[in-house]
């Protein structure tokens, strides 16, 4: 099957192991994978911050990078919910209105893909220790991904998956959120954090490497010996 890799900012800037660790396990289940480098930004952090005719200049370019007929596929629940979601209200009643439909019907989630579309859940994976997961807001609320991330954990050699308490509450980043709202911001990672250490893990994963970054930041600043893994990064183990 061919694939559209689309790797969102943050990712490209400065995750680019997790967007090469994605391939890795995209090409091992058999995909031809492709990437666009004149891709950019989906528009989310424009579109959430108000400045929606902005956002939708960068939407338009979005749509005209991925126009050809493969599935689009990004490690990011967010970025994918948002296009999802958002790009028909953007593109309401416009000219691009049928190109945003095709595309929305064929954009997925990383994991969504791996499971739902290529029924693979199985790598050949191996990390050793205790693992707690954190649903994304995007992920699980605008992408409907809640059994998938843990059904492909389940096949990691070695890795035991303990749940933590409020394991679907926000993580406190929201984008421009956490700027603007910082206590609350700092607060929600606390309560994340705690609930992950509680469960003794050893690793925080997740889909979304946005949630990973504000979370890693708090366990940096706090000194605790967690370590947050996008879980392209957890497949791609032990290879």
């Amino acid at each position: 099957m061919n694939v559209q890799l689309f790797i969102p900012c943050f990712i490209d800037q400065l995750y680019p192991e997790t967007a090469f660790n994605m391939v890795k396990v995209l090409e091992k289940a058999g995909c031809n994978v492709h990437y666009n480098t004149d891709q950019t930004c989906c528009g989310q952090p424009a579109f959430n911050a108000g400045f929606w005719d902005d956002s939708k200049k960068v939407c338009t370019k979005f749509i005209k990078d991925f126009s050809s007929s493969d599935v689009v596929v990004g490690p990011s629940g967010s970025c994918v919910g948002f296009v999802k979601q958002h790009y028909t209200k953007l593109f309401d009643n416009s000219s691009l209105h049928n190109e945003v439909k095709d595309l929305c019907g064929r954009i997925y989630e990383f994991t969504d893909f791996l499971v739902n579309v290529l029924k693979v859940e199985d790598f050949g994976a191996s990390l050793p220790g205790k693992a707690t997961y954190h649903d994304s807001c995007a992920a699980l609320r605008e992408c409907g991904i809640k059994k998938e991330p843990r059904r492909l954990l389940a096949n990691v050699k070695g890795l035991e998956l303990i749940e933590m308490a409020e394991n679907d509450t926000c993580c406190g980043f929201g984008g421009t959120f956490s700027v603007k709202f910082e206590p609350i911001s700092v607060g929600m990672a606390d309560n994340k954090v705690d609930n992950a250490m509680a469960t003794g893990a050893e690793y925080l994963i997740s889909t979304d490497q946005s949630c990973l970054m504000h979370l890693q930041g708090y366990i940096k600043h706090k000194g605790y010996n967690l370590k947050t893994m996008h879980i392209a990064d957890v497949l791609a183990s032990g290879w």
